[in-house]
């Protein structure tokens, strides 16, 4: 028999990841060290509250049913984490869970636009922007986030014409992977452009409480017309160390997550109520671990970043998320070679920056991942492998 599959199997060849992955094995094999600071999965433990609270309800047999939707309880804990947290007033109609902003974000497109449909993705992004849209068959157009503009959409200057056809427009900050934060004079601007051209604004917040250096993680739905224009995604997977759980929300325009709930009513069921509980348990609970990681992660970073420049390659602090975006260092004709050279010489496993983005290219991104001293001993390698000195 002869299987043929779909055209849109074509975007998801092997890459990069798999053969790197193969590479850091071969390293292990040897018995040689393996930094892998590639993929953003905390490496903290979620609070002994919120694990007591799963199993517990875990034990109920009673539980094991089909949740069919958020628990009263579970609602009512979203709406005022978003009111202490955030400033946020939401009603419940306003909000719904999913199973991780990466699944929300994939089938959020299914309800938004038909096939042909233009919508803006960021370059560089966070890969599933655009993979959620080219699933449904719409035209992504890339929006640039360059140096220059801080990396902030150019809303000013943006093609009129572009704008008129999208549907919807992806915007995350702090930014995965450019490590940026968004002045809060950015976000009316955002929302008088979406309003002009009637986009669809879906604001990615995962890293609203990894932000460092005193900066205040704010949500999108805090700025006045945010809920008229669009929704925010936000997780617990990275603020309280629940990445397998997905445990994430959709919230805001609740025409749009009407819409949304009445579309993953058709292939969903709900969330498993043991992890619904668990969910509770995080946002009534005690807070103190959300700064405390935050504390730690700002020391990593400050930790790589700082090692780093000491010895001679300037890689800016990031101002938010788990990551650091690092320029490549002169000498390497793309962000691919340099990561396989780092990985040879040094065992740091990191990401190319043209996986998110043809402007992504020239960059690497690192994820904040290992404690200090691991950080400390990247540095020391990379400073004994002669790269930043044009050791080739």
């Amino acid at each position: 028999m002869e299987l043929k599959f779909a055209r849109r199997m074509d975007g998801f060849e092997p890459g990069i990841f798999n053969v790197l992955d193969d590479r850091k094995n071969e390293r292990l094999a040897q018995g040689k060290p393996v930094y892998n600071l590639s993929i953003g999965t905390p490496d903290f433990l979620p609070e002994p509250h919120i694990v007591e609270a799963l199993v517990r309800a875990a034990s109920d047999p009673g539980n094991y049913r089909y949740s069919l939707g958020e628990t009263a309880e579970l609602t009512q804990a979203v709406r005022n984490w978003y009111s202490w947290r955030y400033g946020v007033e939401l009603a419940a109609d306003e909000l719904m869970s999913i199973y991780g902003s990466q699944e929300g974000l994939t089938h959020v497109g299914w309800a938004l636009c038909d096939p042909g449909d233009v919508v803006l993705v960021p370059n560089p992004g966070y890969p599933i922007f655009e993979i959620g849209p080219y699933l449904c068959g719409a035209e992504c157009v890339h929006y640039p986030l360059l140096e220059e503009n801080n990396y902030l959409p150019d809303l000013e200057y943006f093609d009129p014409d572009l704008a008129e056809k999208a549907r919807f427009m992806v915007v995350s900050y702090p930014a995965n992977p450019l490590c940026m934060a968004a002045p809060d004079g950015f976000y009316p601007r955002l929302i008088a452009f979406a309003k002009k051209y009637n986009i669809v604004i879906l604001h990615d917040n995962a890293y609203s409480d990894i932000i460092f250096d005193g900066r205040v993680g704010k949500s999108f739905l805090a700025f006045e017309g945010a809920k008229e224009v669009g929704v925010e995604f936000n997780s617990l997977s990275k603020t309280y160390n629940l990445t397998g759980a997905r445990v994430s929300f959709v919230l805001g325009n609740r025409e749009i997550v009407g819409a949304f709930k009445r579309l993953r009513s058709q292939i969903d069921y709900g969330m498993f109520l043991p992890v619904q509980a668990a969910a509770v348990a995080a946002l009534n609970g005690p807070q103190d671990s959300v700064e405390r990681n935050r504390a730690e992660y700002q020391a990593r970073r400050d930790a790589l970043c700082g090692g780093l420049r000491s010895i001679g390659w300037n890689v800016p602090d990031s101002q938010g998320s788990m990551f650091v975006w690092a320029p490549v260092p002169e000498g390497f004709s793309s962000s691919v070679e340099f990561c396989f050279h780092l990985l040879d010489r040094t065992g740091l496993l990191c990401t190319p920056g043209s996986a998110f983005g043809p402007l992504g290219e020239g960059h690497v991104r690192f994820a904040l991942v290992r404690p200090v001293p691991v950080m400390d001993e990247v540095v020391a390698a990379v400073k004994a492998s002669g790269i930043c000195g044009g050791g080739l």
